[in-house]
């Protein structure tokens, strides 16, 4: 299980930090944002909410750490244990989907997106709940 929150926890730092990156930038690759068929983005991400995900992310690695005890943290153990099912729950949430530009049940598939998201996004969400799971359940 320490193995599994370690990973966890760099994979989301590591997240956490191209976010950051890209709100400091301004711009990143087209591909990380959903497109209509036409190729016009779903949304344009801007800088605080950019940065917004990034700060959920970290949250989220702190989380994972503390349940594991990989950190020493302040924090009553069931607000861990409940927080770390909440990472896992959102990461499942986003594996599935809205049905429409992201998930396994997406509907808009070819835009360099949907391809991005089924090769790469949506199976790490996988993998990301999958481990959240494992640190929660310890």
């Amino acid at each position: 299980m320490r193995i599994v929150a370690v990973g966890l926890t760099l994979v989301l730092l590591s997240l956490a930090a191209i976010h950051v990156y890209w709100a400091i930038r301004g711009r990143g690759t087209t591909a990380g944002v959903p497109s209509r068929r036409d190729g016009t983005p779903v949304f344009r991400p801007g800088r605080v909410s950019t940065l917004g995900v990034a700060l959920a992310l970290g949250i989220a690695a702190f989380l994972v750490a503390g349940r594991a005890q990989l950190i020493d943290v302040n924090l009553l153990p069931v607000v861990l244990h409940v927080g770390v099912w909440g990472v896992a729950l959102a990461f499942a949430l986003r594996t599935v989907g809205e049905f429409r530009y992201v998930g396994l049940f997406k509907r808009v598939r070819g835009t360099p997106f949907a391809q991005w998201d089924t090769r790469v996004f949506t199976p790490l969400c996988a993998a990301i709940a999958i481990a959240a799971v494992v640190v929660a359940r310890s």
